[in-house]
């Protein structure tokens, strides 16, 4: 099975995770299949703490991979971020 998940980076004190597609037999910061994006949540002021590619996500759930449920909890944030800036923005 082929799942989006969280792939840890970073040093000690100072995490940074990637978000990958990979194999679930494979262990967490293994071989994985895409990078489809990252998330810092040691992200300061003018820092981006999370970016993800959208249409490689939706891609990957369209051909059967499941999400983790940290990853969907982050993507549900993202999607709500999107949908306020147009309106900040006007």
């Amino acid at each position: 099975m082929v799942v989006i998940r969280l792939s840890r980076g970073g040093s000690k004190g100072r995490p940074f995770f990637n978000i990958v597609v990979a194999d679930k037999r494979v262990r967490r910061d293994g071989r994985f299949i895409e990078r489809v994006g990252f998330y810092n949540p040691s992200a300061r002021d003018g820092e981006e703490g999370l970016r993800v590619a959208q249409d490689r996500v939706s891609y990957w759930t369209g051909v059967g991979a499941q999400v983790s449920p940290t990853v969907e909890r982050l993507l549900r944030t993202s999607q709500k971020a999107l949908a306020a800036a147009p309106a900040a923005a006007a």
